[in-house]
């Protein structure tokens, strides 16, 4: 029986010609039925791919054989199934695109890369080496979410700061806002899905006056995969694809409420409205319901009334 995993995966490292490689990749998971997402820019390589087993364990040492990509950061998660042509029913498509940013902060010109990856980073810590910190500092220790706010809504480390934004391009506006100027001489954790946007968010910080800053290296993935639901994260792990959220064990704790009646749940499902990409948390009921966010629901109301 054919197995269906997902490969996600980044690696920071300058690129001569990021359309080349876009070509080469395109056509590498072609050749191997995969499907997924992958973005390129002059700063390296971001992509999540999905597909039988061996075609995605090809498309990584394929990849890995171009010396830039040699130190790719992966990870592995299983699959939710194949479709009738072999393609993974977790992506509906393949994109693969340059970008300026591989990471949408909004602030090119800040980032700095070498062959060893990001300059002027975070310091980046291992799952045990963050567990070390908090049995050393305790309380002191601020674990900072660098994911858009709905993601923490089904899942966070536990009394983490959750920034009130939508996508990553409002991080810098938040951190120049003066909400967390008090967090500037503390142990601040920045933590993500896979670990990129903490390489980038984790410098914005120190460049802002953040003193002592670290990044979960692996992100709550490589946590989730060291510790399961028995160490500090709480709930569900928002993902990009079709499965919307994974869980690290089956006692996974649902942290999540549903947005129209509060019931506990770790569900998420877009907004009815087309062009809408807000995300939902919902019970099963009004899951069904294919219900609106607020700023919708709003809008329908005002041209039905």
């Amino acid at each position: 029986m054919a197995i269906s995993k997902i490969l996600l995966y980044y690696v920071f490292t300058p690129l001569a010609d990021p359309d080349a490689i876009r070509l080469w990749q395109r056509d590498l998971c072609e050749s191997l039925n995969l499907r997924g997402r992958i973005l390129i820019s002059k700063d390296g390589l971001n992509g999540t791919v999905g597909g039988e087993l061996s075609a995605v364990k090809k498309y990584l040492r394929k990849t890995r054989e171009y010396p830039a990509f040699k130190n790719l950061d992966v990870k592995w998660s299983e699959g939710t199934g194949l479709d009738d042509n072999g393609g993974s029913v977790d992506f509906p498509r393949l994109v693969v695109k340059v970008r300026e940013e591989i990471v949408s902060f909004g602030a090119p010109g800040e980032l700095q890369v070498d062959e060893n990856g990001v300059v002027g980073g975070g310091t980046k810590l291992q799952p045990t080496e963050l567990h070390e910190l908090v049995a050393e500092r305790g309380d002191d220790v601020v674990f900072f979410d660098g994911r858009n706010a709905f993601e923490a809504e089904i899942g966070h480390f536990k009394n983490a700061v959750v920034p009130d934004v939508s996508n990553t391009r409002e991080f810098v506006a938040e951190l120049e806002s003066g909400k967390y100027d008090h967090l500037k001489n503390k142990p601040v954790v920045t933590y993500c899905t896979g670990g990129i946007r903490c390489e980038v968010l984790s410098g914005l910080m120190k460049s802002r006056g953040f003193g002592e800053v670290y990044q979960l290296d692996g992100g709550i993935v490589r946590y989730g995969e060291t510790f399961g639901d028995g160490g500090l994260w709480e709930g569900s792990l928002y993902v990009f694809d079709n499965r919307l959220s994974m869980d690290f064990s089956d006692h996974a704790a649902i942290v999540g409420a549903c947005a129209i009646c509060g019931e506990a749940s770790k569900h998420m499902q877009n907004c009815a409205d087309a062009s809408c990409r807000t995300q939902l948390v919902l019970c099963d009921a009004h899951a069904a319901e294919a219900p609106l966010c607020d700023e919708h629901a709003a809008a329908s109301n005002n041209i039905t009334a």
